[in-house]
């Protein structure tokens, strides 16, 4: 059913049009003896309703209707609430309009459509705050300016089976001329760049400046419009001889040719399309650009983007060569990013890399039965490992990681400066019997123990290594003791005479305290 047909007629048509159609009406009805309502519906697109209305209304009634233009509605009370709403929050919907407005007013003797319509009515006559301030876009000059944006689509069927596919879309401003670089593997700086140089030599020259959002594969961090750009690509970009655009984030409208771009390239160059291998989808992008993107008449020119750049902007475009730190990236090496324990992936197993490079990205390369890893940076390699043919397997490098026997070895080596040999040796050796697996934080802390002690009784720490357990926390105690023990005037523990001792008189009242009365005996631990 025709959506119009439950609009008020009077709502839709003014003036003489109202009067026309309601002429029409009485002609194709010729009081009763031309078509039906329905017929009469039918033809002029409104409800019966409205057809019975006016053929029981002459012509000087709807005239007066129709003259009185500032008639009321029932909504209009409320209209400067819902001016009021569309000003402060200009996205809000009709919907949620007519929500609040029952909110504060309670139930409406209107329907729900009627509310809406209403709500409509007001926001396209109201002025209300913009989402954003847009001013028109000058045309183009030719040779300036390329914009670039990566795309991704899943279950691209390649050799049989579905994969992700990764390209980049470059777009000349002025004439429309693009040029898709495809990928199988995810982008990194590296595959930026090589199809960065594709594309330019598809374009014979290279524009002024390119415009990019804000991927980490050309910005790393933007703070008030100040941008830290990745050092690898700017060193491509000055080299080859163009400037860096990036737009501010979250903007993807300010590179709408590009938008548009990936978009066309997604629908009419990937989606619906088999592939043999990778070869095969390269030799049919290529076509795809030279027989259907290229050569069709572009919606905004008019013109065959392919004609438009030969006849206007080609010369414009400065003479590009490949730069060598192209050819660099190029070198076969595999991209891999290391994981947060210093491995990388290859091939059904796990290998070790430094860990200055932990939760980076390397270059890998296999020759032979060997497996070479390198900087992606400088090329250098950085380790090796013998290839292994199993699954699962990880294979580490004690070198990457630190050496906590060297750790160790120095420790003891501070201990033994403290106490000497062989009483140095003793301690840790007793350490390392009392708590084997924090034998090096035992080390550690007896040393600070040992650095922290004013001066050192080495008759009474010789006694406690030939006790049956002996810590760090322990050894820490044992001298705190000793230390008051002297402090009070008292001999050392291996002096002291057999039986009760006496207390010092200041301290007779208390010589009591922490004894039961009966035969309970108080043990305490060793510590």
């Amino acid at each position: 059913m025709n959506r119009e047909v439950h609009v008020p007629f009077c709502e839709r048509l003014q003036g003489k049009f109202l009067r026309s159609t309601h002429h029409k009406i009485k002609s194709l009805h010729d009081d009763g003896q031309g078509l039906s309502i329905r017929a009469i519906g039918q033809e002029l697109g409104i409800s019966r309703n409205t057809v019975r209305k006016y053929l029981r209304q002459d012509e000087a009634t709807i005239e007066a209707a129709q003259s009185n233009r500032e008639r009321e509605k029932k909504l209009d009370p409320h209209r400067d609430y819902i001016v009021y709403l569309l000003r402060t929050f200009p996205r809000l919907s009709s919907v949620k309009v007519a929500r609040k407005l029952r909110e504060k007013v309670g139930e409406l003797a209107v329907s729900e459509r009627t509310l809406r319509r209403y709500v409509q009515q007001v926001k396209s006559t109201v002025a209300s705050r913009q989402r954003r301030y847009y001013e028109p876009v000058l045309d183009m000059v030719p040779g300036v300016q390329c914009q670039v944006d990566p795309g991704e689509l899943r279950e691209v069927m390649i050799g049989g089976e579905p994969r992700p596919l990764y390209f980049v879309v470059f777009v000349l401003s002025y004439s429309r001329l693009s040029y898709v670089g495809v990928s199988l593997s995810p982008l990194d700086t590296a595959t930026f760049i090589r199809l960065h140089d594709e594309a330019f030599r598809y374009f014979g020259g290279l524009p002024e400046e390119c415009v990019y959002d804000q991927t980490k594969m050309v910005v790393i961090s933007e703070q008030f419009r100040e941008l830290e750009v990745n050092q690898r690509f700017h060193e491509y970009a000055t080299t080859a001889g163009f400037r860096i655009r990036a737009c501010c984030g979250y903007d993807p409208e300010s590179k709408g040719k590009v938008e548009a771009g990936v978009k066309y390239a997604k629908q009419d160059a990937f989606y619906g399309e088999v592939f043999r291998d990778e070869a095969d989808l390269r030799a049919y992008v290529r076509q795809w650009l030279d027989e259907v993107a290229n050569i069709r008449t572009h919606g905004t020119t008019g013109q065959q983007p392919k004609a438009l750049c030969d006849a206007e902007e080609r010369r414009h475009l400065r003479p590009y060569l490949t730069p060598a730190c192209v050819s660099r990236e190029d070198d076969g090496l595999a991209p891999r990013r290391v994981d947060k324990t210093g491995l990388i992936a290859w091939k059904a197993n796990k290998y070790s890399v430094p860990m200055a490079y932990q939760q980076g990205r390397v270059g890998v390369r296999e020759a032979d039965d060997r497996l070479s890893i390198h900087d992606l940076e400088s090329g250098d390699e950085i380790a090796t490992h013998a290839l292994h043919l199993g699954k699962g397997r990880t294979l580490r490098n004690e070198n990457h990681y630190r050496d906590h026997r060297q750790q160790e070895a120095d420790l003891e080596q501070a201990i033994a400066q403290c106490l000497g040999e062989p009483l140095g040796r003793q301690l840790c050796d007793k350490l390392r019997q009392s708590v084997p697996h924090h034998y090096k934080d035992q080390l550690r802390g007896a040393r600070q123990v040992l650095e922290a002690e004013p001066q050192l009784d080495l008759t009474l720490i010789a006694d406690w290594v030939t006790r049956e357990r002996l810590t760090a926390g322990g050894l820490k105690e044992r001298l705190a003791a000793a230390r008051l023990a002297k402090a009070r005037g008292r001999d050392h523990e291996g002096d002291a005479p057999a039986g009760p001792s006496t207390p010092p008189p200041e301290l007779a009242q208390y010589a009591r305290l922490g004894h039961s009365s009966g035969h309970q005996e108080v043990t305490h631990g060793a510590a």
